[in-house]
């Protein structure tokens, strides 16, 4: 068969059944390979979607300039679509995305501008910002803004889902994917559980993420916000394309969980795929431990290609200095928890508290740092030499309350986040907080790391 355009190959990817990595669980897993896409990656799918509605619409006219905020593979697919339409494009990318991505769509004629990973989405160095900016900036440009753009979830709807439902002949029971923008989670499962109300969502999040807290209590939690390595899934905002009266689940997956199974499905079933993927099937994995019987058949969706991280999770020094590889011994934030032998009470101060109260609590217990909590949620935090220098300037703050001085709250961290990254982040923060198995909240301080390297 002749195509027109590398654009018209896009879509009808493989579905491969998992034969190593699902040992011991009952029902089939099967993983649909979306790196047999042009672009490399399902991401495709929705750009190309966009990107025909927008024309159809008018936003985008001959001679435009397509600008996105991407993590990569949606750049891409929107390079090939302008490629095959004559668009021009310009990308903007958080600074935590792998340098072959960045690589990748310069070599198909893409401007890239690299934004800060640790700001606010709405700061104006965001790579969310940036890209809003640009738009505003530059005529006849079109910002298709794949996190809100509902012809996102739309494209999924219209190609994976049906793919999926004719490639199991309706036989599939649980569907498990990533959810970054929310599009192939969400498309897809709306059309499979059209079919079949009965078939199970499962949602592979990431620990920094707001996705499964949200879900789980309606709640937007900014404390769950925090840096975290794995590309392409968890956000620190809500995308109008997840809807999640659609994914009945959230599994959380470490960093380090998903590099080495993206590591595995290289290795023992020959599926060289991305970063992303590796969350996908170690969350969908341990759903399935748990919860498929004889019978069942799951689909996990593998986004990308492993092109996109020769230099990071493929690198063998690279995830050596992450601790990622069993024969580096880092120490974790679980560890020093650990340590303190299940002894630990955190010192905390309330927001209604006297600031002087607050004071005598930090001195009689030895501590220079307290988060601060009103109704159990943590909402700023004291340290004693902030403290000092506004009682200092005015006395008479000593009998105000502790919301009236605090400052911002700690940020959390994973439990299993190796020393290395906390001490990273310490370089930034006075302390972070950490949520043990039992969600009793530790704080971690320099000296804590300190004391675990000597150890």
């Amino acid at each position: 068969m002749i195509y027109n355009s590398i654009i018209e190959t896009i879509g009808n990817t493989p579905m491969v059944r998992l034969n190593r990595l699902n040992k011991g669980i009952k029902g089939e897993i099967l993983v649909k390979v979306e790196y047999f896409n042009p672009g490399n990656s399902m991401k495709d799918r929705m750009a190309i979607k966009m990107v025909e509605d927008a024309e159809e619409a008018g936003f985008l006219k001959p001679g435009g300039t397509i600008i996105e905020g991407t993590s990569g593979n949606t750049g891409m697919g929107l390079a090939l679509a302008a490629i095959a339409k004559g668009y021009r494009c310009i990308f903007t990318m958080a600074d935590k995305q792998s340098k072959e991505k960045i690589d990748i769509l310069k070599a198909v004629g893409a401007e890239v501008i690299v934004c800060p990973t640790n700001v606010t989405p709405d700061d104006p160095r965001s790579y969310y910002s940036v890209a809003k900016k640009l738009n505003q900036d530059i005529p006849n440009s079109f910002y298709p803004n794949q996190y809100d753009n509902l012809s996102n979830s739309l494209a999924h709807y219209e190609t994976t889902g049906p793919e999926i439902w004719r490639d199991t002949e309706g036989k599939v029971t649980h569907y498990a994917a990533g959810v970054g923008t929310g599009g192939s989670m969400c498309g897809t499962a709306k059309y499979l559980k059209e079919q079949n109300p009965d078939i199970v969502t499962v949602g592979i999040d990431t620990y920094g993420s707001v996705f499964k807290k949200y879900k789980e209590t309606g709640i937007f939690d900014e404390n769950e916000i925090y840096p975290y390595l794995t590309e392409g899934i968890g956000e620190d905002i809500l995308p109008k394309n997840v809807d999640f009266s659609l994914i009945d689940n959230f599994i959380k997956v470490t960093d380090k969980d998903a590099a080495v199974m993206t590591r595995r499905l290289s290795r023992e079933e020959g599926l060289f795929v991305g970063w992303s993927c590796g969350s996908a099937v170690h969350g969908a994995l341990e759903y399935a431990k748990e919860n498929l019987k004889e019978g069942d058949r799951m689909v996990i969706i593998l986004p990308d290609h492993g092109t996109r991280y020769l230099g990071k999770i493929y690198n063998d020094d690279w995830m050596r200095n992450h601790g990622f590889l069993e024969n580096k011994s880092f120490g974790t934030a679980r560890d020093i928890i650990g340590s303190r032998n299940g002894s630990y009470q955190l010192v905390v101060s309330h927001k209604n508290d006297k600031v002087k109260d607050a004071i005598h609590l930090m001195n009689g217990k030895s501590v220079s740092q307290i988060p601060v909590l009103e109704d159990g949620h943590v909402i700023g935090s004291l340290t004693d030499s902030k403290l000092l220098s506004k009682i200092i300037e005015n006395p008479e703050l000593k009998d105000a309350t502790v919301a009236d001085v605090m400052e911002t709250s700690m940020k959390f961290v994973a439990l299993d986040s190796t020393l290395d990254v906390l001490s990273s982040m310490l370089d930034k923060e006075k302390a972070v907080l950490v949520r043990d198995d039992n969600h009793q909240i530790h704080i971690v301080t320099k000296h804590d790391i300190l004391e675990a390297m000597t150890k």
